[in-house]
């Protein structure tokens, strides 16, 4: 009888699959074509609707928002000792402007607070920007304070002077809208800096 034939044993791929850089994905009415056919009419309502309403509404979403969980701390740290019921600090440096934003490292004061109460203080009354961010450039224009901390104000600050600019700073400053106790706070002094307790190297003995 003749001898049986062993199947040829196949050898894995050694070498790593590579991995497909994930495109930044687009705002879904960025990824809708506007028509090219069809009646005028037709044509200018899809691009108005497309690329103005659409984006308008997106950013009123993300401001309110950003109002909300601004208030949610303001109600959670109400009567705070550390950040004076405005739920972050904002650090300052010596000729008063501010230098950037931390979260307050205290306890919340309050475990949970009504939907309600958050909804009325995001949209109504003077308060609703406490505890955001916006930013300033000396060609006129101006943000008002919608950003939770100052690394995303800078990074649309970054992102005006990229476009308007040329990419180049041009002075531009954020600015923070808090609570009146924190404001009347007197700021806490920059720690002093350590005395180096490494020793000079002995000066050779001259003949």
């Amino acid at each position: 009888m003749p001898a049986k034939r062993k199947p040829v044993r196949r050898t894995a791929r050694t070498a790593p699959a590579r991995r497909r850089k994930t495109a930044a994905r687009k705002h879904p009415a960025r990824r809708v074509k506007i028509p090219r056919g069809g009646p005028l009419h037709a044509r200018l309502g899809t691009w108005l609707v497309l690329r103005v309403i659409v984006p308008m509404v997106a950013d009123r979403r993300s401001v309110m928002q950003s109002r909300k969980d601004a208030a949610i701390l303001r109600a959670t740290h109400k009567g705070c000792p550390t950040c004076h019921g405005n739920g972050q600090i904002f650090t300052q440096g010596k000729d008063g402007s501010f230098t950037g934003s931390k979260p307050c490292t205290a306890k919340p004061t309050k475990e949970k607070v009504s939907r309600a109460e958050i909804n009325r203080a995001a949209r109504v009354g003077g308060d609703k920007r406490t505890g955001l961010v916006g930013w300033t450039c000396p060609c006129g224009k101006k943000e008002k304070p919608r950003y939770r901390d100052a690394k995303t104000a800078t990074a649309a600050l970054r992102a005006h002077e990229k476009q308007k600019h040329g990419g180049k700073s041009v002075g531009g400053t954020w600015y923070a809208q808090q609570t009146e106790a924190a404001a009347l706070a007197p700021s806490k002094p920059a720690p002093a800096k350590k005395a180096s307790t490494r020793k000079a190297p002995a000066k050779a003995a001259t003949p």
